[in-house]
């Protein structure tokens, strides 16, 4: 028998009619294609990275950030997770402080970097940084019916679609000022946010003594 060729006998028959498969040849599956036989063949997959931005506010990030952040990675070559600030309002922590912790957070994910974006319209973030998609988390039919009329209004601005993934269903009620209230009022937050940020977090409410400024849902 010729190495890399099929094996035919002992195999199995169904209504009379032999079923072929492949065998296998020392550490070579019959069939398979090397790289430069199959670029040969089809042609060789494009080299365009595909890559996604996350926006948000992320003051702080929570768990829930954090899960659609390895989500996320695991579609896309890169994440480019965008902090938005509008530096004329006060939050909890510094565009500075949400960058590091958001650094430290991440640490585990090398195809997820983090950038600052300030008063800069979304899809010009995404041009900058050569993004094709935008992707956000959804935790209810609410969030989605505030998204959907910004994504739609991206796509008319650039052509950028947005990606849309579900909230897992145990991190669905988190937010981040949801959380610095409950930690504001003494409440146990170590199971919803990374460990980089806990101890920042109830030291900055503490000294603040309120869950401080937010946006809608970050």
């Amino acid at each position: 028998m010729v190495a890399g060729t099929t094996r035919s006998q002992d195999v199995p028959q169904f209504g009379g009619r032999k079923v072929l498969r492949c065998g296998r040849q020392g550490d070579r599956y019959a069939g398979h294609l090397g790289e430069e036989e199959h670029a040969a063949r089809f042609g060789s997959m494009s080299e365009t990275t595909r890559r996604c931005v996350c926006p948000g506010s992320y003051d702080p990030v929570t768990l829930g950030h954090m899960d659609v952040f390895r989500r996320a990675s695991a579609l896309y070559d890169e994440v480019v997770v965008a902090v938005m600030h509008n530096p004329a309002k006060r939050g909890t922590f510094t565009v500075q402080e949400r960058q590091d912790l958001l650094h430290q957070s991440l640490a585990d994910l090398p195809n997820v970097r983090v950038k600052v974006f300030a008063r800069t319209l979304l899809v010009d973030v995404c041009r900058e940084v050569g993004a094709q998609a935008i992707l956000k988390g959804l935790r209810s039919d609410t969030d989605f019916a505030y998204e959907l009329p910004m994504a739609l209004m991206n796509r008319q601005l650039t052509g950028i679609e947005t990606v849309f993934l579900p909230a897992a269903p145990e991190l669905g009620h988190l937010s981040s000022s949801l959380i610095r209230e409950v930690a504001s009022l003494g409440g146990d937050v170590s199971q919803m946010v990374p460990e980089p940020v806990l101890e920042p977090l109830l030291a900055r409410v503490a000294r603040r003594g309120d869950g401080g400024d937010d946006q809608r849902r970050q």
